[in-house]
Order: structure tokens, then sequence, then C-alpha cells
């Protein structure tokens, strides 16, 4: 079988409100609880799965590529709720989206500070066929 990613655990201040902020942001099904998380799953199947450490926690980036359509969704989502987002990750573009490789990007942060990013196409774009 040939190795690929299953799931991560993502630290959460509130693991339902982040679980949802997430599948709703991009457009995903409700989080399902599962143990001690609440299991958010893209459409490869991997699963984040939010935990409350109890402690602090460093907070993390998380990319997403998605769909043309896609994206024009989790953008509009973005503007409409005024959510602060930029084009870069050093934050210098405040209010765009990149067309770096080619498609389109965006970075945004959620309530416990993670650093997300919807992207079009990946980093150094598709490979040749």
């Amino acid at each position: 079988m040939a190795i690929q990613f299953n799931h991560t655990i993502v630290p959460a201040r509130d693991k339902r409100a982040a679980a949802h902020f997430l599948a709703d942001m991009l457009g995903l099904p409700a989080p399902v609880p599962f143990g001690p998380f609440y299991a958010v799953t893209l459409a490869n199947g991997v699963s984040l799965d939010y935990a409350e450490p109890g402690t602090d926690f460093a907070p993390t980036h998380l990319a997403f590529l998605v769909s043309e359509a896609e994206f024009d969704e989790i953008y509009a989502r973005i503007t409409t709720r005024g959510i602060a987002h930029w084009a870069d990750p050093a934050q210098n573009r405040p209010d765009e989206i990149n067309t770096n490789d080619g498609g389109r990007g965006v970075y945004f942060v959620d309530p416990d500070g993670h650093y997300l990013e919807a992207l079009t196409v990946p980093y150094g774009g598709w490979p040749a066929r």
C-alpha cells in the first residue's frame, strides 16, 4: 500500500467551535464528534481532528487545495464576514488574493490563530503530464 496522510490533531480552545468554523468556511460537512475530538473530513479522506489540549499551543498553518468554484465560495465567505485576509503569508498584502503559479490563493486566520490558506494550484504549478 502506498503511504498516505490520514489525519492530524489541531489544537483549539473550543474544539467544537473551531471545527465548525473550518467546515463552514470551506463548505464541508459538519464536524463529527469522535472520542475526545471533533473531526472535519476532507474529500480525500484526511481528517483534521480538533482537540482541546488544556495548555497554550503554537498556531499552525493548514493549506487546502480547492477548485476555482470552491475558491470563489470561500473567498465570498471571507469577505462577507469581514475576515482579515492576505495575498501573502507575511501579511504584507491585506485584502487581496494572489495569482501564484497560475491559480489563486488567499490566507486567513481562524479564531485560534491558525493560519489557513486556500489555493487553486499547488505550489510550483501542476506537474507536467
